[in-house]
């Protein structure tokens, strides 16, 4: 799979898809770009259906559901809308008579609700689910499979969360030489990781902890976005310089922060054939998290570079905005607040169940 942006794109797609499989159709969807994608997990009986957990992905519709973090409950629909995605999942459980765990993935944009997927079966995000709420789902589904309700279970209602858990996927790139960082509709995950705190900044420093290693609070950071990303890069530049850290970034990016006002230093691209590039920079040691978002074929093999050197120095790497949005938010909580550890069932309110 690939997201093609361009007839040249469309092209070099269609030459590989050939020679991997020339007897097989290429099947093409349309791509919602800047949607903000949820997973739902929920338990029908046949006559009944409760919401397990409504997640809202922190990577924009696109990335893969079992690459992006996730966050429940969701950080930034309203709650119209959350509402259309009960109502939705609820008529779709009904309809297609589900007996057990269901999974529906949708996509927000501008206020629309659309569904990607709906899978009558339980899904990766069960156990993340289960451990976030104090509900075990898995368990309580196979007793619906075997005969009971959902009212006899006692669970008649979607749980109430009161905190934020995070789930963070655990990405094999380093013991992989030579592969790209780069995420995308194909899942690349070999793992999962959760960080769960009261506010979401905590929660997803403690996922990044988990998942690669600590957030860095100062030194300095490196920022290189696409074109369709730079309207949304001045708060995301001020909000590293107001954090205390210098920003370096290539020649576009560098003068879309310094037209807002954003102090940045300007760094040749490997490309340029100037020395010291970026990646000499960062070989050396002086830089200390790297934000990438390449856009096409041809892009992100200019940038490779960059993102592999990423990850053999175990420098941080975010290639969406959202993500790198979500990182500010934990390197903001951990220089205002600083980490605190509490018990699984401390947060859910004294509940034995997440584990059993």
């Amino acid at each position: 799979m690939d997201i093609v942006y361009d007839d040249a794109s469309l092209f070099d797609y269609m030459e590989r898809a050939v020679q991997a499989s020339p007897e097989h159709p290429v099947l093409i969807d349309k791509f919602l770009e800047d949607a903000i994608e949820m997973d739902v997990d929920a338990i029908a009986d046949g006559r009944r259906v409760v919401i397990g957990g409504i997640m809202e992905h922190i990577e924009e519709a696109g990335i893969h559901s079992g690459d992006s973090a996730c966050s429940l409950p969701p950080r930034s629909v309203p709650d119209k809308i959350l509402d259309e995605i009960r109502e939705q999942t609820t008529a779709l459980a009904l309809d297609l008579q589900v007996v057990g765990l269901i999974n529906v993935q949708f996509a927000v944009k501008n206020s629309t609700v659309y569904v990607l997927e709906v899978n009558p079966r339980a899904s990766r995000t069960v156990p993340f689910v289960s451990k976030a709420t104090g509900v075990p789902l898995a368990k309580l589904a196979t007793k619906v499979m075997a005969g009971m309700t959902l009212e006899e279970l006692g669970l008649t209602r979607e749980p109430a969360v009161h905190h934020v858990a995070v789930k963070e996927a655990v990405l094999p790139f380093v013991k992989f030489p030579g592969v790209d960082a780069i995420l995308g509709p194909e899942m690349k995950s070999t793992g999962e990781v959760m960080g769960i705190d009261r506010d979401f900044g905590r929660a997803f420093a403690k996922s990044q902890i988990a998942a690669s290693g600590m957030l860095p609070l100062e030194g300095t950071v490196f920022l290189s976005v696409r074109d369709p990303d730079k309207p949304h890069l001045p708060p995301l530049g001020q909000a590293f310089a107001e954090l205390g850290f210098h920003i370096l970034a290539t020649t576009g990016t560098a003068r879309c922060l310094q037209d807002a006002g954003i102090p940045a230093e300007r760094v040749y691209k490997v490309t340029e054939g100037v020395r010291p590039h970026i990646v000499d920079r960062m070989k050396n040691g002086e830089v200390v998290l790297v934000v990438n978002t390449p856009e096409g074929r041809a892009s992100r093999l200019d940038s490779y570079s960059i993102r592999r050197t990423a990850i053999t120095q175990g420098i941080p790497c975010f290639t969406t905005m959202a993500a790198a949005n979500a990182a500010v938010e934990g390197i903001r909580a951990l220089k205002t607040e600083g980490l605190q550890v509490k018990a699984l069932q401390e947060y859910n309110g004294g509940m034995g169940h997440a584990t059993s």
